[in-house]
């Protein structure tokens, strides 16, 4: 009798935990601050999965350390089932190469559930870059004495490292000027101060769009609809070179497998649905619904890329 009616206690519990599990707000923790693209993506699908799932999502914003301070904060919580974490370009790829220690491993710590999205890089001059097209660009690029400048959003970030793998494709000598965001890197592209920049679609587009800036082509392998005239450097003869800005949604390791199929279904569901497809359009990303085993191939692939052009150019952070 005491052993059914421990039993009994247990399975109650085990039932009060779940029903409690299942109504507790889940933590979506983003490595940037309110008001960016990425904020933006975590937000407009976020709404969506709340829907999905019959669960509140409520967004932590931990921006810093190219995202490693929300990466650790992310991977270190015992909340399963509760906590999920925008990991990127910079969390899942290039961190790992540009940053002698870390407090988290990547592959070890974090579990993928799906990807959400991919920003298209665009190569954006200012108003004293006489270029009309990439062609054009490289010319002038080549003709200045002692090379150019380029802004990019931070040192290690993919707008940065997209850059580096251009000069290394074109042979342009080029410096880099890093920034605390894509946002302040636009601005002095816009005043002259700096001629040029990869920028993503979620913080370039706007500038592009109302004759600002020059886009010279886009880095994605077909063009890009808000931007439909203008060509791929592919299409200008720049092959076997493609770059984005991309986002991942991540869980701690130990997270059960059923809650990651939980949240792998209510993501791809809300990646499909007209309310994010539109903002998305808005904001120029590609959502990119697929398994959890597919972000973790896009993963490897970007991580052996990446890694490549970080180790051969000798690109620390710390």
């Amino acid at each position: 009798m005491i052993r059914l009616f421990l039993t009994g206690l247990a399975l109650a519990a085990s039932t009060h935990l779940a029903v409690a599990q299942d109504s507790k707000p889940i933590e979506w923790v983003v490595g940037y601050a309110a008001g960016g693209g990425s904020d933006s993506v975590a937000r407009a699908t976020a709404e969506a999965m709340t829907k999905n799932l019959g669960r509140p999502i409520v967004i932590n914003n931990k921006p810093g350390a190219a995202t490693n301070i929300a990466a650790d904060y992310a991977a270190r919580s015992k909340d399963y089932g509760s906590i999920m974490l925008t990991a990127d370009f910079a969390t899942l790829a290039a961190n790992p190469f540009l940053f002698s220690k870390l407090s988290y491993n990547a592959e070890k710590d974090l579990a993928p559930v799906g990807m959400l999205a991919r920003f298209p890089l665009v190569l954006v001059v200012g108003p004293q870059v006489p270029a009309k097209n990439f062609k054009e660009f490289i010319a002038w690029a080549k003709a200045q004495p002692g090379g150019v400048n380029y802004a990019s959003a931070g040192a290690g970030s993919p707008h940065h490292l997209a850059t580096e793998l251009l000069r290394e494709k074109t042979g342009v000598t080029m410096t880099h000027v890093a920034y605390r965001g894509a946002a302040p890197a636009m601005q002095d592209i816009l005043g002259g101060q700096v001629p040029f920049m990869m920028v993503d679609t979620a913080s370039g587009n706007q500038f592009v769009l109302a004759g600002k800036v020059k886009a010279i082509g886009v880095a994605s392998a077909k063009r890009i609809a808000t931007l439909p005239d203008v060509p791929t450097l592919a299409e200008q003869g720049l092959s076997d070179y493609e770059a984005y800005a991309w986002q991942g949604l991540a869980v701690p390791s130990a997270t059960p497998a059923e809650t990651v199929e939980k949240l792998n279904k209510a993501l791809v569901d809300a990646l499909n649905s007209a309310p994010v497809k539109a903002r998305f359009l808005a904001l120029g990303v590609e959502g990119l619904p697929g398994t959890p085993n597919d972000m973790a191939a896009y993963v490897k692939g970007e991580r052996e890329r990446w890694g490549r052009l970080i180790k051969a150019n000798n690109i620390k952070v710390d």
